[in-house]
């Protein structure tokens, strides 16, 4: 338990409104086993319209942007100052938890209302970003909000299609989104008009609960390259009758390759690099598979992730060569559909520093750690603007129904959050 971090009263006034709202988001976009809130899909509207109700009560200023995401704002007493923005993402992937990305919405919005509760005007101005379209379970593509803003999505990011066929164009056009403006990248925020960009997020690794520790504090984030859909191809046939050395098996060259790089990736951990590949998605093709076919086609996702570019562009040429290797070797083809990439971003120092500096003054156990996991601060980081992040305890990891935050760590981060934010706006 966390104790002496904050005022009791304000603490009881965050702990009512985050309970308050985690019950009603729950309650609203629980899928029966789990929150799916999609990326530009009704559920994810509907948290949007619950942060919005909440705001508007507490007499806050709202509205929404170009590209559809909430703006919650607290004037300061000079607006032409650059403020400071704070938030997180509403959407979730689909039988995912209920505080990824709404922990850091919810944050936002029990600092704002706290400071207007207590009459407190800011020199600057602080508003609180609900973005949209944080996840990439929906189209392939995280970061489409925060994106958006900064006129970073493309045609073929605006071109990708769900699971239905529906294009992203079309889902952003659905709930609101300029898509004019977004599909010309015009420049939607100004990011020399921000001071900063504070974002706080549930820890998405065992790190903090491993060590026994609330909090963390962000150095940086990994970027990653991405393919949703890497296809396999080989030859088909009766698994009795066709010896190995005329056999194309795709399930046998994916097993390779996968092995290869697997040990690429303990080679570079050795070498001291920062690094972590996944291949969450492997399959045959349910429509033909049986147990006594020669698999003809595996579909594969591949997901590498590092803090440094160099480091994910040497992997990605050694995919590459194992590939083009085990297609030669075995009689495949791997046909890779379009790479996704997403730039690391490193933390701002000063932001780094106020963050511990107000937490040693709360007294609260914290570590600098770097992010596994993509977040917005990544694109706000990389238009310019100064960011930070920070971590709560979570037990059970996150993309799963059993994300388990203690409203402790929770309040414990909200008063750290508070606290860099005051003293910023200040």
């Amino acid at each position: 338990m966390i104790v002496n971090t904050c005022d009791p009263d304000i603490a009881s006034f965050d702990a009512e409104l985050a309970n308050d709202i985690f019950d009603e988001l729950r309650r609203t976009t629980s899928d029966g086993i789990g929150i799916s809130r999609d990326s530009y899909g009704d559920r994810e509207s509907i948290a949007l319209d619950i942060v919005e109700d909440r705001a508007r009560r507490i007499g806050l200023m709202t509205e929404r942007d170009a590209a559809a995401n909430l703006v919650v704002t607290l004037l300061g007493q000079d607006s032409k100052l650059p403020y400071i923005a704070c938030g997180s993402h509403l959407d979730s992937v689909p039988q995912g938890g209920n505080f990824d990305g709404a922990a850091g919405v919810i944050a936002g919005l029990a600092i704002l209302a706290d400071m207007k509760r207590r009459g407190v005007r800011p020199r600057r101005t602080v508003k609180l970003l609900a973005l949209r379209g944080e996840e990439s379970a929906r189209f392939g593509k995280a970061y489409m909000g925060s994106s958006a803003l900064f006129g970073k999505l493309r045609d073929v990011d605006l071109a990708a299609k769900d699971s239905g066929g529906r294009t992203l164009s079309e889902c952003m056009a659905d709930v609101g989104v300029d898509i004019e403006r977004v599909s010309r990248q015009e420049t939607l925020l100004d990011p020399s008009e921000i001071a900063a960009w504070v974002e706080l997020h549930i820890e998405q690794g065992p790190v903090l609960l491993a060590r026994n520790l609330p909090i963390g504090i962000v150095t940086g984030i990994r970027g990653n390259i991405r393919h949703r859909a890497i296809t396999c191809v080989g030859e088909a046939g009766h698994s009795g009758a066709v010896p190995r050395w005329l056999r194309h098996d795709a399930v046998f060259a994916t097993a390779e390759l996968v092995t290869h790089l697997d040990r690429h990736w303990r080679t570079l951990l050795e070498r001291g690099r920062d690094i972590v590949v996944t291949s969450g998605i492997v399959e045959t093709d349910a429509r033909e598979h049986a147990i006594a076919r020669i698999p003809g086609t595996v579909r594969f996702s591949l997901d590498i992730r590092s803090q440094h570019t160099e480091t994910l562009e040497a992997f990605y040429d050694l995919f590459l060569s194992e590939c083009a290797m085990i297609s030669e070797e075995r009689g495949v083809e791997f046909r890779l559909d379009r790479r996704i990439d997403s730039a690391p971003a490193a933390m701002a120092p000063d932001w780094i520093r106020r963050l511990k500096t107000s937490a040693d003054r709360l007294g609260l156990p914290n570590e600098e750690m770097p992010s596994g996991a993509g977040h917005d601060a990544a694109v706000f980081a990389n238009a310019g603007v100064p960011s930070a992040m920070i971590f709560v305890r979570n037990e059970n990891g996150s993309h799963n129904p059993h994300e388990k935050m203690e409203i402790a760590d929770f309040l414990a981060a909200i008063s750290l959050m508070r606290s860099a934010i005051e003293d910023a706006a200040q």
